[in-house]
């Protein structure tokens, strides 16, 4: 059994390609998605988008999810380059990264809350319904509402906040962090 500096030194030096596919179109879905539901917010019940628009929304979010299940599993199945920077830097990426992590989860499920609101499934883009899975609560659709609307907005506020601070490890730190991510060798 190898010893633990070992393994550690057995790290790559940077993310697999899996991981990193992952990475950038979940965070393309989460910026489409945040513009689509802003957007939606203002469309007025005569409006053709009215109820199109929100078919789409859901069934790109449930993708989201779809692909939130593959970048955990990945992130268990593939080793992980080591954070860089000193130790308070690597442990704020770290509570960093699960915050993400837990305002994604929390948008998604608070997501499926508002469409099972009442008590049907969600078609995702027609070809597969997600059953509702619990049965619905007073006020469902309002309360998951505001929880999707308020953390959607701490997760664009967090996820920018994140690529800033990957844009200065590159420009300030001048570390690989960044470029690990776009898939260059450091």
């Amino acid at each position: 059994m190898a010893n633990v500096e070992t393994v550690q030194s057995n790290r790559p030096e940077r993310w697999h390609p899996a991981s990193m596919a992952l990475h950038w179109s979940s965070a393309a879905l989460i910026a489409g998605l945040f513009a689509s539901g802003w957007w939606m917010t203002g469309l007025s019940y005569y409006d053709s988008w009215y109820h199109r628009a929100p078919w789409w929304h859901k069934s790109f979010g449930l993708t989201l999810a779809a692909l939130l299940i593959l970048r955990v599993a990945a992130r268990l199945a593939f080793p992980r380059p080591p954070a860089l920077g000193h130790l308070h830097a690597r442990r704020a990426a770290h509570v960093g990264h699960l915050l993400l992590y837990l305002l994604l989860c929390t948008v998604l499920v608070a997501g499926y809350l508002i469409s099972t609101a009442e008590g049907r499934g969600v078609s995702v883009f027609g070809v597969v319904e997600l059953p509702a899975l619990t049965s619905p609560f007073r006020d469902q659709a309002t309360l998951a509402g505001t929880v999707h609307w308020y953390v959607a907005w701490s997760l664009i506020v967090a996820g920018v906040g994140h690529g800033l601070l990957a844009v200065k490890h590159h420009v300030i730190d001048r570390d690989a962090t960044l470029i690990r991510m776009l898939g260059r060798r450091a």
